[in-house]
């Protein structure tokens, strides 16, 4: 993600100055960054399986970094999860950053989608293209 900063200096005493302007709008690079996650993403979550001694059949739940259904899509189709059992909320809420992957949690949690005992494969995705996974069993 780009945030531009458009400003000048301005002094406000002899040894001080400040800033003073405004943000541009954020703008992204999304090739790279789709080439990046169905890349990164697949290979964290692969090493994050086999660290816990499982495979993505074990997998009940697929749990991504909301940014792109695309991504989404390739990821779940290279460890053959089916979508049905990709835990999303980007159709409702778009790209919520950092909160994606807690918030969706959140909602199959409350649902009663995810249920003790089930296998959730979590993999993010963002801040200067840093990536993470982790495999947990719920409850």
């Amino acid at each position: 993600l780009k945030l531009p900063y458009a400003g000048e200096t301005q002094e406000v005493g002899p040894k001080h100055k400040t800033l003073k302007g405004s943000y541009d709008p954020i703008s992204m690079t999304g090739k790279d960054v789709y080439k990046f996650a169905t890349r990164e993403v697949p290979r964290v979550l692969e090493e994050a399986l086999a660290n816990a001694d499982l495979k993505a059949e074990d997998v009940d739940w697929l749990l991504l970094h909301q940014a792109n259904i695309r991504i989404m899509e390739v990821v779940a189709q290279r460890f053959g999860i089916p979508m049905d059992k990709v835990l999303r909320n980007l159709d409702k809420y778009g790209n919520t950053s950092a909160a994606s992957i807690p918030l969706a949690l959140a909602e199959a949690i409350q649902s009663g989608k995810v249920k003790k005992g089930d296998i959730i494969a979590t993999a993010g995705f963002g801040a200067g293209l840093s990536w993470g996974a982790t495999v947990m069993r719920w409850g």
